[in-house]
């Protein structure tokens, strides 16, 4: 309990075993240690460096503890002053950073990694450094980490970053797969599926992302890509994808289904045909005699049906499924 202060087990036991007697010979403190005179002494004169114990006036051979509120709050002070001076070194490196990558020298946008042990380190740290999203397109054999090992996935998704996440059917069929995407499900992860993505893709906050390549001899390779163009085409492969992907669902049994996306009914269509005619909300409520609550509200059911996030995206997207001609009502 107290390794965070400097003490091992051994000088932890001793402290509490004086702390427990008051005052203690090097022997009668051993015996209760059930360990020799000579490593009881040891211990004691460590303790005594950390301002916990002291020799008494009784005796040479006698030990008294120091009490624990006035010496562990020392330790505790100290420690607290340490983590602060780190922090701000922290804060300073990172300035420096962001200072030097604000204007990155192109052999500097993409990073190599080798070997699996590298590639899992990176892949972890990318997630643990993510602030608001990770984006990720799984395939259905994995490089480095499995998803049972991703243990900084569930760190990141507690600290409030959100998940969006595309797999291909495959992952399905693995012995571990469904308990892999209930887990993810179970966790307010966006999970989608489609019947293969294009390669395997993480993206962090939208700055940095990580694009696992073919092996190389006997080990795998990776690119970890910095800000620049073709981080922002790496970012549109995945909102495609993600868009055309159908959403998972958890079943009251913990069974992992597809969810079938509802089509939009005619009140849809209508009000889209409306809306792509330059109407307002307001003056499509009154022609169709709805509530302007009710307009939005199926306006934003169609937005998270086609998976994109402005009134723009969702007109392009209602041509292209054919919900709506461009020759208007």
């Amino acid at each position: 309990m107290l390794a965070a202060l400097g003490l091992d087990e051994t000088h932890e036991s001793a402290y509490r075993a004086l702390v427990a007697l008051g005052a203690a010979d090097v022997p009668d403190l051993a015996r209760r240690l059930a360990q020799g005179a000579y490593d009881t002494e040891r211990a004691l004169r460590r303790l005594e460096q950390h301002g916990l114990a002291a020799r008494s006036s009784s005796g040479p051979d006698r030990w008294v503890a120091a009490p624990p509120d006035a010496a562990l709050g020392a330790l505790l002070a100290r420690q607290r002053h340490e983590l602060g001076q780190a922090e701000r070194a922290v804060a300073r490196l990172a300035e420096e950073y962001r200072a030097r990558t604000a204007e990155p020298a192109v052999h500097d946008l993409v990073e190599v990694v080798t070997g699996q042990e590298a590639i899992a380190q990176r892949f972890l740290q990318l997630q643990l450094t993510a602030d608001k999203e990770v984006c990720a397109l799984v395939t259905g054999t994995p490089v480095a980490v499995s998803a049972l090992d991703n243990h900084a996935e569930e760190q990141a998704v507690a600290r409030g970053v959100r998940y969006r996440v595309v797999v291909e059917r495959a992952v399905l069929n693995r012995p571990t797969g469904m308990v892999e995407l209930s887990a993810a499900v179970g966790r307010d992860e966006q999970v989608r599926v489609v019947d293969t993505v294009p390669t395997k893709l993480v993206i962090a906050d939208g700055t940095l992302a990580m694009l696992p390549l073919a092996t190389h001899g006997t080990d795998p390779v990776a690119l970890v890509v910095h800000a620049s163009g073709l981080l922002r085409t790496l970012a549109s492969l995945f909102e495609a994808v993600w868009r055309e992907a159908l959403p998972l669902r958890v079943g009251a049994d913990g069974s992992v289904a597809e969810e079938q996306p509802d089509g939009p009914d005619s009140t849809d269509l209508e009000i889209l045909s409306l809306l792509l005619a330059g109407l307002t909300d307001a003056s499509v409520a009154k022609q169709l005699d709805l509530g302007l609550r009710t307009v939005q509200r199926r306006v934003k059911h169609l937005m998270e049906l086609t998976g994109v996030t402005t009134r723009l995206q969702l007109g392009w997207h209602a041509y292209e499924r054919g919900w709506v001609t461009r020759e208007g009502r």
